[in-house]
């Protein structure tokens, strides 16, 4: 069964959490983050991408990169931007996003159900990615990002933090550039925060929705330090890392789309009739406005409504592509997904584009940008556009219980987890 438990967090004093909250770390290149941090000197991303206070000319793995975000992180402490909890506490993580509403419990999973597989993983991991966290993590001496969780529920957990909520005051409650609320509140006390522990003690385990470098990078720095404690116990800080745990039931995915640069040779007749070898093809009515007057309301319409179905956008045009029977493999959680559907019976064999995590001729762009994106990349010049049906929750478990691990770029969730709210010190 998985471990949750609740931790002195480190987080910004009452007037400060919209100052310093930052996206994460890995959201936004040196550039974009440089422009974020202007005029803004409390930003989380002088301690996630410290590389913002040295020169451009310095690597981003750099020693002094970490060294930097190691003093602003102090810096924050010392001029009481940050402060610290006495006891250990949960908190609760509220976003809204439009309609969309999410709440977590923030506090530290074990690194232990980490290496044990009680929390599960569904993608891989780059190792240059991993060594770049690991020292941030290591001469930081703390989790300055969380991992984003799940884990099924049966109803207790969201009863829980709703009766929390509607009881007591948040602590910190903003809305971010980006039209995002978030409101935050600490369960301080005693019993209910032992309520919570007994009822995910009971949990057989947790996924993780996205973070996995920031968790793996994690755990190594656990490992690392029980190597220098030989006679460490289990329960210290080292043993845990930050984490915020959303049931299932408040999350959704967004869809992940994919455009391609060209037809690999083939005119739009030919790639359509090619095409139909594995899906059933109908062109949709044209889209009756001018690219200047698109609104992503009108271009609903061509959206794919359930799973097996994508749009496809080219030349002007928009189709519904539905995979025939015999591309599918229902049996498989990997090969059911729409996202290997379409890579195997199309992307593969009829454009040629082999491995979509290095070949150059495709591009991913997250459903959060919406079809007016797609549209606008085509008629600059790519060659043709897919929409995606979402992945679902369900089936992001599935490919976790069986151990497999899903195409790259599956899954994307909104909205992100802010950086800066609560940090977990290792010792």
């Amino acid at each position: 069964m998985a471990v949750y438990k609740p931790f002195k967090a480190v987080r910004p004093a009452l007037s400060r959490a919209e100052e310093v909250a930052a996206l994460p770390y890995d959201v936004m290149n040196s550039e974009e983050a440089r422009e974020c941090v202007k005029g803004r000197p409390w930003s989380f991303l002088h301690v996630d991408k410290a590389e913002v206070d040295l020169d451009p000319s310095v690597g981003l793995y750099d020693a002094s990169v970490y060294q930097k975000a190691s003093e602003n992180l102090q810096k924050m402490i010392k001029e009481g931007v940050l402060v610290k909890e006495e006891k250990p506490v949960f908190f609760i993580y509220r976003e809204q996003m439009g309609k969309r509403i999410q709440a977590g419990i923030v506090g530290c999973a074990s690194i232990d159900d980490y290496l044990n597989n009680i929390i599960k993983k569904h993608e891989l991991t780059r190792a240059d990615k991993e060594a770049d966290r690991i020292r941030h993590v290591d001469v930081c001496n703390a989790n300055t990002g969380p991992i984003f969780l799940t884990f099924r529920s049966d109803g207790t957990v969201e009863k829980m933090t709703e009766d929390w909520m509607a009881s007591h005051k948040p602590l910190y409650d903003f809305t971010s550039d980006d039209g995002v609320r978030h409101t935050v509140y600490r369960i301080d006390d005693g019993d209910t925060v032992r309520k919570i522990e007994e009822k995910l003690d009971k949990v057989p385990a947790f996924y993780i929705a996205d973070g996995h470098h920031r968790a793996a990078s994690a755990v190594r720095v656990g490992q690392m330090r029980r190597k220098t404690k030989p006679d460490y116990s289990g329960e210290e800080e080292f043993n845990y890392f930050l984490s915020v745990l959303f049931p299932s039931s408040e999350l959704s995915i967004l869809d992940y789309n994919r455009v391609v640069k060209d037809l690999n040779g083939k005119s739009p007749e030919e790639f359509l009739r090619e095409a139909g070898k594995k899906f059933d093809i109908k062109e949709l009515e044209p889209m009756a406005f001018e690219h200047d007057g698109m609104t992503e309301e009108a271009l609903e319409k061509y959206r794919p409504s359930k799973k097996h179905e994508t749009g496809v956008y080219m030349g002007g045009k928009w189709y519904l592509f539905t995979a025939h029977e015999d591309a599918l493999d229902e049996n498989d959680p990997v090969a059911r997904l729409d996202v290997s559907i379409l890579q195997n019976n199309l992307l593969s064999p009829v454009l040629g584009i082999g491995d979509p995590r290095t070949d150059e001729r495709i591009s991913f762009i997250g459903g959060i940008r919406g079809l007016k994106e797609l549209v606008r990349l085509v008629d600059e010049g790519a060659a043709a556009a897919f929409a995606m049906y979402p992945t679902t929750l369900d089936d992001l478990m599935a490919i976790a219980d069986a151990g497999k691990i899903m195409p790259p770029k599956s899954t994307w969730f909104e909205p992100k987890l802010r950086s800066g709210l609560f940090i977990h010190e290792l010792s």
